[in-house]
């Protein structure tokens, strides 16, 4: 049997958790997949370290001055990898010509542009960043389309469902006999508690995630479950979904990862150990399998899986997220801004917990000419709701 082509990938956020992750993924498979480009945004040291590992031909960061410093470690270290910073730099590693695969795994709106680089480009998408569909959901989807692109969604949740969906399953989920989607969440670290208690929780609880380990970002949406919001609006994109036909479901174990039921009564499934290894595995050698690194889930040792709707009331993020895929247009963008901008608030002790819904919510309610059909429109939604999201902060 031949061997297959060789993968040349680019790592959007090489030094979050996703990006770890994958490059622990690959270094298994030294003939199969070799690193074109590392990116990240400030831990300047960490992509150091991970340059002398994997020998990147380009690896970028934010900031030119850190990017001028890494470029003069790497030659004092004998290594030929190009230093590039800023954004442009990200967009360049994820369409340049000699890439076959692009890790989108930079977290929050920072990550659309690069993204969707990748995305016009026709490249494998192996998407981790879900606000690249969250925000531009359409025009992403479009230029998926044209460019004739493989999206391979990388998200536990997401990832599941691609695989319990029929290969083809575009044109509408009841056209293809599904009936609904179930779509996983662990509840967060704060499952089960009173209002009280959540009031006055720290950002270092809401950073405990009870089964992954994730960054504090992503972690704070986690607990107020506006990442399950999130994962809402980008099944509805991936899976052309409406928000009526996704159902979340709460699932503390975090061994299903998601379901979906079709018209007959049957339901698939999912299961795996929460390791993101597994789906990232799953995005790089689809359509083969091959092995992530991940032990089998051990059933005997999980012994029970226990299922219970979201309290909406207490984590009211879920359902300002369906309201504003409801809503369409920018008003997805202008959730994520505002989410974006409270919970930075809230990590840097500005604001309390409960406030970040509170947040979101405001501006929400606010009056916008919420369209959504060029990038410009977007971004533009995305600013606006971030400045006044900012003032609402400041009250």
């Amino acid at each position: 049997m031949s061997q297959p082509a060789v993968q040349r990938i680019t790592v959007l956020g090489s030094t979050g958790s996703i990006g770890t992750s994958t490059l622990d993924v690959i270094a298994q498979y030294p003939d199969r997949y070799r690193v074109y480009a590392l990116t990240a945004h400030t831990s300047k040291e960490a992509l150091l370290a991970q340059c002398h590992v994997h020998q990147p031909t380009v690896a970028v960061l934010h900031n030119p001055d850190d990017a001028a410093w890494l470029q003069q470690e790497l030659i004092t270290s004998g290594l030929s990898t190009n230093v590039l910073a800023g954004p442009e730099a990200l967009c360049q590693v994820a369409r340049e010509t000699q890439v076959d695969t692009v890790m989108a795994a930079i977290v929050g709106a920072a990550g659309l542009l690069p993204a969707l680089a990748a995305a016009e480009s026709g490249k494998r998408v192996l998407l981790a960043n879900k606000e690249a569909l969250v925000m531009s959901g359409a025009l992403f989807m479009n230029a998926v389309a044209r460019s004739g692109a493989t999206l391979l969604p990388i998200d536990s949740e997401h990832n599941a469902i691609y695989q319990c969906l029929p290969t083809e399953h575009r044109g509408g989920l009841r056209r293809h006999g599904v009936r609904q989607l179930l779509l996983t969440a662990s509840g967060g670290p704060f499952r089960g508690w009173q209002a009280e208690s959540i009031a006055n929780v720290t950002p270092e609880q809401a950073c405990q995630h009870p089964n992954w380990s994730m960054g504090r970002k992503i972690s704070v949406d986690s607990a107020t479950l506006m990442n399950k919001g999130l994962e809402l609006i980008e099944a509805c994109w991936l899976f052309d979904a409406t928000p009526d036909q996704i159902q979340v479901v709460v699932h503390p174990q975090s061994v299903i990862h998601s379901m979906v039921a079709y018209e007959d009564g049957s339901v698939i499934a999912q299961l795996g150990n929460p390791d993101m290894r597994t789906p990232i595995a799953y995005g790089l050698a689809w359509p083969e399998r091959i092995d992530s690194g991940v032990d089998t889930l051990d059933l005997f040792q999980v012994a029970r899986l226990d299922f219970e709707a979201p309290d909406e009331t207490l984590f009211p993020c879920l359902r300002l997220a369906r309201e504003a895929m409801h809503k369409g247009g920018a008003a997805p963008a202008i959730l994520n801004a505002a989410n974006e901008v409270a919970v930075d608030a809230f990590l840097e002790g500005q604001l309390g917990f409960s406030a970040i819904a509170d947040v979101v919510a405001k501006v929400m309610a606010l009056t916008f000419e919420a369209r959504a059909d060029t990038l410009e429109q977007i971004l533009s939604a995305d600013q606006w709701a971030r400045k006044q999201a900012a003032l609402i902060v400041c009250q």
